[in-house]
């Protein structure tokens, strides 16, 4: 990808620089377009950190843009016209890896931009091993699992526990939501064709191995229903529309505990990722002396603390975790909500961040061409 002014303007400006622009207050713009996901995750970040910041600055107005499942695509396109419109981005951990190999996101030094946690330890500490990435500030740990329609579960029948029951249309009938993607949707379908856990990504890097995937796939295709964006499953599920779907944990948890829907959690084989988030590279500078300012108070310890008040996600610093306490309404304990808690973890997948940063873009047109089939 060529080099754009935009990008070769962005590496003239050193993490020094940037930390000054953020520690001086001045010369800051009053707005910033903070890029999600929409639906209950973004409401979170909204309520937990989002709104105490903007009472907190008076005048400074933040608008949100739900483009965070194509912010590769985007942001690459932004950076060729040379005119990056977006000042902080959340994505998952393998964009972000994309992205900061590209360029495409500004490196971080997470000690000198981020809040120390409440006892002193640097911010890389308290992140740990989730700073994957030069370029990511890592928020939240979810995972993608299935929910399904307990009233739809066939008389007589156990309900669904494993992940190979989302592939048995004989015993559980019905439409199922699936991501319009290849990831989790290749490794489920290896797992249930016979391929073990630690052999997953071994097979998936060879066309034999994606070919088997998507056969895999194929089982069920024309049950499926694809979907896009996070909130859409939730929505299915609450219609009636689809028997059993993947989506976020914590999209789940608004939906069985929020909405009081006849939905229930399947754990098995939940796929671990995080979210964070990155910088666009080349902002100007006061947008990103505003942005440094946020970021520092909207990734500290009781932010991310605060936002597992509003969804069963676990904050990415080790120093939240003991402040997780209540859901923010409803009054229930979040803990055994979180994606993380043992008797939701018995059986999880690890996601490779690794391999979709390599094979997302090959793998990606081979499944859009297979869906197109």
């Amino acid at each position: 990808m060529k080099l754009t002014k935009t990008l070769l303007a962005s590496t003239a400006l050193t993490v020094a620089a940037a930390g000054a622009f953020a520690e001086s207050h001045g010369n800051m713009n009053n707005d910033m377009t903070l890029v999600s996901w929409g639906g209950a995750y973004q409401a979170s970040q909204q309520k937990a950190y989002v709104e105490p910041y903007l009472e907190a600055n008076p005048g400074v107005t933040a608008t949100w843009d739900e483009s965070s499942n194509e912010a590769v695509a985007k942001l690459r396109a932004m950076n060729e016209a040379g005119n990056v419109t977006w000042d902080l981005v959340d994505v998952v951990a393998s964009d972000a890896i994309r992205l900061c190999d590209e360029g495409l996101a500004m490196e971080i030094d997470h000690d000198a931009m981020l809040a120390a946690a409440p006892d002193g330890t640097s911010a890389s500490d308290d992140f740990g091993d989730l700073i994957v990435s030069d370029c990511y500030i890592p928020q939240i740990v979810y995972s993608t699992t299935f929910g399904y329609r307990t009233d739809l579960v066939p008389e007589g029948t156990e309900p669904p526990s494993q992940i190979c029951d989302v592939f048995d249309l004989e015993k559980y009938p019905g439409k199922r939501a699936l991501e319009k993607r290849p990831i989790n949707n290749m490794e489920w379908a290896l797992l249930c064709d016979g391929v073990a856990k630690a052999d997953v990504y071994d097979v998936l890097e060879t066309e034999d191995g994606q070919n088997q995937a998507l056969a895999k796939l194929d089982t069920i295709k024309d049950q499926v229903v694809w979907w896009s964006a996070g909130a859409d499953t939730p929505q299915l599920l609450a219609d009636g529309e689809v028997f059993m779907g993947s989506t976020y944990n914590g999209r789940l948890f608004s939906v069985i505990e929020e909405q009081k829907q006849p939905v229930a959690m399947m754990w098995d084989a939940q796929v671990f990722d995080l979210d964070g988030w990155i910088i666009p590279a080349g902002l100007p500078e006061d947008r990103l002396a505003r942005v440094m300012d946020f970021v520092k108070f909207a990734t500290d310890t009781q932010r991310l603390a605060d936002q597992a008040k509003y969804i069963s996600y676990g904050p990415a610093r080790q120093s939240s975790a003991p402040m997780v306490g209540q859901h923010a309404d409803l009054g229930i304990d979040m803990g055994p909500h979180m994606p993380t808690d043992p008797a939701n973890a018995q059986n999880t997948f690890l996601y490779n961040y690794e391999f979709w940063a390599d094979y997302r873009d090959d793998i990606d047109a081979k499944f859009q061409a297979w869906l197109a089939q």
